[in-house]
């Protein structure tokens, strides 16, 4: 191993470490000093934690019952251990670094959201009307059942139109109401910073070939 995959290494262990740290601290803090639907400002009105759980897939959406909960989360495991064995092999096929940092970004919140299904159920009790309580002598569901908690909200827009504005005067507009937490945050900034990197090796791959089809036909002409 070269001293560039020593450094690779490093760095995606210590971006999976530190995000997990993040994520699962602020986790276990909320669950244990909030109850469901609880909030606390950070940013005036704007920017809050507002504690929710997700009950099964992205937006709270379930996915039939009990059983499919344990299928998904076993799908969630599948998906994250084939992450954590792929960025090894990425960084001894000579895999770039910005290409390795997005990956353990991607694998650093599919981990962190998995410890919750897989665990939270029976670490904690039910967070509805109280704080929950850490390691208590009953869960509030099954190894595999947990829910996934979910505490930043940030609306970009949430504002009332004026009553004179055409056809939807008067109306509530809420723009991005999703609630979101570190390892969800984490996934996004993966997969957008995936999405450029990709344009922009493409562009530079087109702007190459395009090069090279050019200085060929002029040397073609000498």
């Amino acid at each position: 191993m070269d001293t560039k995959q020593k450094k690779q290494h490093l760095l995606i262990w210590c971006i999976i470490g530190i995000i997990l740290i993040a994520d699962q601290a602020l986790k276990i803090w909320v669950k244990t000093h909030m109850y469901i639907g609880e909030e606390i400002p950070l940013i005036g009105d704007w920017f809050v934690l507002h504690f929710v759980e997700n009950e099964g897939f992205a937006f709270g959406m379930k996915f039939g019952g009990a059983t499919g909960k344990v299928l998904l989360t076993l799908f969630r495991l599948v998906a994250s251990l084939a992450l954590l064995v792929a960025l090894p092999l990425l960084i001894k096929r000579g895999a770039r670094t910005g290409f390795i940092a997005y990956m353990a970004l991607i694998t650093a919140g599919a981990v962190g959201n998995l410890i919750d299904c897989c665990f939270y159920g029976v670490l904690f009790n039910e967070s509805t009307y109280s704080v929950a309580q850490m390691f208590p002598p009953e869960g509030y569901a099954p190894l595999l059942q947990g829910r996934v908690v979910d505490m930043f909200f940030a609306p970009m827009i949430d504002t009332t139109l004026p009553a004179g504005f055409p056809i939807w005067g008067g109306q509530h507009i809420l723009f991005f109401s999703a609630i979101f937490n570190i390892a969800d945050s984490a996934i996004t900034v993966g997969c957008f910073w995936l999405i450029i990197d990709q344009l922009v090796q493409n562009f530079k791959k087109k702007k190459n070939d395009e090069k090279e089809v050019s200085e060929t036909g002029e040397n073609d002409e000498k």
